[in-house]
C-alpha cells in the first residue's frame, strides 16, 4: 500500500503547515524525531506563563514553514535552488533540535558534562542517514556548514535563521509576552542572496531593528526572567543531588533511561562511542524527570526531598537581582541561616542558598552578521547601517547577578 506522505499541520502560530516531500515526512515519523513532542520548548518558563506549554516538536515545524516561504522568496528574486537543496535545508531545519535533551537548555552539559545538543543533534543526524540510506548526506553538509552554497547554513543557524524568527514569534505567542512579536512574513520577504550570502533587501532594515530588540526583550522578560532562571537553577540541583546519591550507593526511584547516566556519568566522548547510552538518551524526556521529582519529594533524603517538593508544588526560593556579584558575606551569613534552620552541612547549604549570572547580548558582530544590502549593491552589517543608536548598543554583552535563597528569609539584608 503507498502512504500518502504530502500531509498538514494546523499548527496556531501560522495556520497549515503542509510537509512538503517524502523526506520529510520519513523524518517526522522516526521515533528520534517523536521525541520532541515530549520536551517543552521553554523548560520551566511555565512556572511563569502558564501558556508556555509547547515543545521543540512544534518549533522544528514552525520554522520549516518559515524555511519553506524562505526558499519561496529568494527564488522569486532569481535564486536558483535546486529540489534536492530544498529538501535538504528542510531536513536540517527541522533536525536541528534533535539533540536536545529533557526541558531543553535546562539540564544541558548536567546529564553528561561539556556536551551541547548541537552535537548530539549531529550525531543522530548521522544515525539517522544511515536508517535513510544516506538521504540526509547534504542536510548534514548543510548543518555543519560544509556545502558550497554557504546561505543554506545561514538559513538553518544565523542571526537571523529560521530558528530565531520562528520560536520568537511562538514564544511570544504561548507565553503571552507581546514584546516578541516580529514581522517574520516581513523579514522574510526582505530576504535576499548576495556572494553567496543571506542578506536582507535595505526596504527590511527597520523589521530587522525591530527583531533585534524584540530578542532582547523576550530574554529578559521571558528565558532568563528571574523566577524561571531560579525555577530552573533548582531543577538543576535536584538532578545533582540525584546523581551525587546514586553515586555514594543510595538506590532512587528513576526511569530505566534516566538511571542508566546517574549510574553511569559518561564524559562526552564515552557517550558517543557508546550504543547503549544513545539509545537511552532517545528515549529521555520531561516525563522521565518529573516522574522522579514526584517520588523523591517524599524520599528520606532531605535535601533531594525538599527539592523536588519545592518543583512538584512551586514552591520557589525568593530570588534578588543585581548589576553587580553578590558579596560574599551576605552570601555565607545566609548559608549559616540555613545551616542552623535546616540542620544540614556546609555543602548541603549551597543547594538552598546559590548565586549565579546571566548573560544577554541581542546581536553578535562575530558571526553570520546581519547583512543590509542597498540598491547602490553596498552591503553594510546592521549595527552600522541603522540609524537607531540602540542597535549597535545590543552588540554589547549585558550581565546580571542573582541570589536565591528560601523565602523564609525574605527580611535578611
Amino acid at each position: 500500500m503507498t502512504i500518502n506522505k504530502l500531509k498538514n499541520f494546523n499548527d496556531p502560530v501560522y495556520g497549515f503547515v503542509s510537509i512538503p516531500c517524502d523526506l520529510v515526512y520519513d523524518i517526522i515519523a522516526h521515533p528520534h524525531f517523536q521525541r520532541l513532542r515530549r520536551i517543552k520548548q521553554l523548560g520551566l518558563s511555565n512556572y511563569v506563563y502558564p501558556g508556555a506549554q509547547h515543545t521543540r516538536f512544534q518549533h522544528v515545524i514552525g520554522a520549516m514553514s518559515l524555511t519553506q516561504d524562505a526558499l519561496a522568496t529568494l527564488e522569486l528574486k532569481g535564486v536558483s535552488i535546486s529540489q534536492e537543496e530544498k529538501e535538504a535545508v528542510y531536513a536540517a531545519i527541522i533536525l536541528h533540535d534533535i539533540g536536545h535533551g529533557p526541558f531543553s537548555h535546562t539540564l544541558e552539559n548536567i546529564l553528561i558534562p561539556n556536551l551541547h545538543h548541537e552535537a548530539i543533534s549531529l550525531h543522530l543526524m548521522e544515525l539517522m542517514n544511515k536508517d535513510l540510506n544516506g538521504k540526509l548526506d547534504m542536510c548534514i553538509e548543510i548543518f555543519t556548514n560544509k556545502y558550497k552554497r554557504k546561505f543554506l547554513h545561514q538559513l538553518v543557524s544565523s542571526q537571523l535563521d529560521m530558528d530565531r524568527l520562528d520560536y520568537l514569534r511562538r514564544d511570544s505567542f504561548f507565553s503571552g509576552v507581546q514584546e516578541g512579536v516580529v514581522g517574520q512574513d516581513r523579514i522574510i520577504k526582505m530576504l535576499n542572496v548576495y556572494n553567496d550570502e543571506l542578506v536582507v533587501d535595505e526596504k527590511g532594515i527597520y523589521s530587522i531593528e525591530k527583531f533585534l530588540i524584540a530578542r532582547r526583550l523576550m530574554y529578559w522578560q521571558v528565558y532568563l526572567h528571574k523566577t524561571v532562571v531560579a525555577a530552573e537553577t533548582i531543577l538543576v540541583k535536584t538532578i545533582e543531588r540525584a546523581f551525587h546519591l546514586v553515586q555514594t550507593g543510595t538506590d532512587l526511584f528513576a526511569s530505566p533511561s534516566l538511571k542508566f547516566f546517574m549510574e553511569k556519568q559518561l564524559s562526552a566522548e564515552e557517550f558517543f562511542k557508546n550504543p547503549e547510552a544513545i539509545n537511552h538518551y532517545t528515549l529521555l524526556d520531561d516525563d522521565d524527570i518529573m516522574s522522579a521529582i514526584k517520588v523523591w519529594s517524599s524520599n528520606s533524603d532531605k535535601v533531594l526531598s525538599e527539592l523536588s517538593t519545592s518543583l512538584k508544588d512551586r514552591l520557589l526560593p525568593k530570588v534578588e537581582l543585581s548589576n553587580e556579584p553578590f558579596s560574599e558575606e551576605r552570601i555565607q551569613a545566609l548559608k549559616e541561616r540555613v545551616m542552623l534552620e535546616k540542620v544540614v552541612s556546609s555543602d548541603d547549604a549551597n543547594y538552598f542558598v546559590f548565586t549565579d549570572s546571566v548573560k544577554n547580548r541581542a546581536y553578535s558582530i562575530e558571526k553570520f552578521n546581519i547583512s543590509i544590502l542597498f540598491k547602490t549593491g553596498e552591503v553594510m552589517d546592521i549595527a552600522k547601517a541603522s540609524d537607531q543608536y540602540n542597535i549597535e548598543a545590543l552588540t554589547k554583552s549585558v550581565t546580571k547577578y542573582f541570589l536565591c535563597y528560601p523565602k523564609s528569609f525574605t527580611f535578611q539584608k
